[in-house]
């Protein structure tokens, strides 16, 4: 009988000790007596998923989780969830990111716009292409592509005669990793810069008026205040990871980076009723989805997006309690599932640190727990940020960690 093979990805549980928690981390703090039990058995240790000079974020940190080194085949967040939407990207294509934000005197306000939703965003979005000058050899090739909520792409569709204007040296800022903070220095830079910065600009004196915004306003509710662009990237090439492995995965996620990320390396997705990539998620429905998957994949990845959403608001607490119910509904049945396999191995690790103090994403190790079949315990009892740095053993590259978990058969 083939391994089973699960991975649960608390996305950017890996936190600083908390002086509100006396000293502690979310992970320390929080009750959580199935990773615990799954350190108790298994092995603990350490990764880093976000080399120095790339960015700290869940574009590169899952890509390096999954076993790919982001040098070879990172080109930039926005192409990942161009795949989850089903869009590909030709040799002159880019994708770039697009934020609804509300910014207030310079200062980001919110990264999500009040979390806004996807019809008001698809309507403030069409307004927009509505500027798109026709008649200029650039804009005529760039459309705005609705997502979910906030998260949208801006497509360049481009050609030999007209490659697109940007690059790889072309930067730009995160808006989550801009929360509470000035943005004056933060708009995008380098070559094609400009085109962005424009549509940015452009889409304030839009968005001002607009009746979505106006009724936002109305209702109590922060408005859109423009589009932030950033992300940008051409389209990239993976092999998949059955390729890599050996083994066929699905992916459980509500997010559309992750969706991305599975359909380039192969996976397809499950999509859970009530699964909403923030803290009201329904995690039971999770485990069970995952459970069922069981039956027909070799790997199952979870991925559950709570406890970043949590950290980006800088509410520890709602951290804790985001942990605990992945703990309950998530990684306990999953555990109780795989007994009845046969042979099975669980990881569960974030993929980048976020801190609650900076409410934003953080280059440097995460914790990890591997468990199952043909693993050595090692004598930590608690699944946690220094319980794991006690242990001993490090992934420096992180993408080295599949080869680790995987059996070679």
């Amino acid at each position: 009988m083939p391994v089973k093979y699960v991975i649960v990805i608390p996305d950017g549980c890996a936190d600083e000790p908390i002086e509100a928690l006396a000293g502690k981390t979310p992970l320390q703090a929080a009750k959580l007596p199935a990773m615990d039990a799954l350190a108790a058995q298994g092995m603990l240790a350490l990764a880093n998923n976000t080399p120095a000079h790339l960015p700290a974020g869940s574009e590169v940190a899952n890509l390096c989780l999954l076993g790919y080194d982001p040098d070879i085949y990172f080109t930039g967040r926005a192409p990942l969830e161009a795949a989850a939407q089903g869009i590909t990207l030709g040799p002159h294509d880019w994708a770039v990111r697009c934020n609804l934000v509300t910014v207030e005197n310079q200062v980001m306000t919110d990264f999500t716009a009040d979390h806004i939703s996807t019809e008001e965003s698809t309507e403030l979005l069409d307004a927009l292409n509505g500027l798109l000058k026709q008649d200029c050899p650039i804009e005529s090739k760039l459309e705005f592509v609705p997502g979910v909520s906030y998260r949208n792409l801006l497509i360049y569709r481009g050609d030999e005669n007209t490659p697109a204007p940007f690059s790889n040296e072309t930067r730009s800022s995160a808006p989550h990793d801009l929360t509470d903070l000035p943005i004056t220095d933060d708009f995008p830079r380098g070559l094609g810069s400009n085109v962005l910065v424009d549509l940015m600009n452009r889409s304030v004196e839009l968005f001002a008026g607009h009746r979505v915004n106006q009724k936002r306003i109305a209702d109590g509710k922060r408005p859109a205040t423009n589009v932030w662009l950033w992300g940008l990237g051409g389209a990239p090439a993976l092999p998949t990871f059955e390729q890599n492995h050996g083994v066929k995965g699905v992916m459980i996620t509500a997010v559309d980076l992750l969706r991305g990320i599975a359909a380039l390396v192969g996976w397809p997705r499950i999509e859970v009723e009530g699964a909403t990539g923030y803290l009201d998620t329904d995690y039971a429905a999770k485990g069970r989805a995952a459970i069922s998957a069981l039956e027909n994949y070799d790997v199952v990845c979870v991925h559950i997006e709570a406890p970043d959403e949590a950290s980006h608001e800088g509410r520890h607490e709602a951290k804790i309690e985001a942990l605990e119910q992945i703990d309950t509904h998530i990684v306990g049945p999953l555990v109780e599932a795989l007994a009845k396999h046969g042979d099975y191995r669980i990881l569960v690790t974030p993929d980048h640190p976020t801190f609650c103090s900076t409410k934003k994403h953080t280059h440097g190790m995460v914790p990890l727990v591997i468990a199952g079949t043909g693993v050595e315990a090692d004598s930590q009892t608690t699944y946690d940020e220094l319980a794991c740095d006690s242990a001993g053993k490090k992934f420096e590259k992180g993408w080295d960690l599949m080869n680790a978990f995987i059996v070679k058969t």
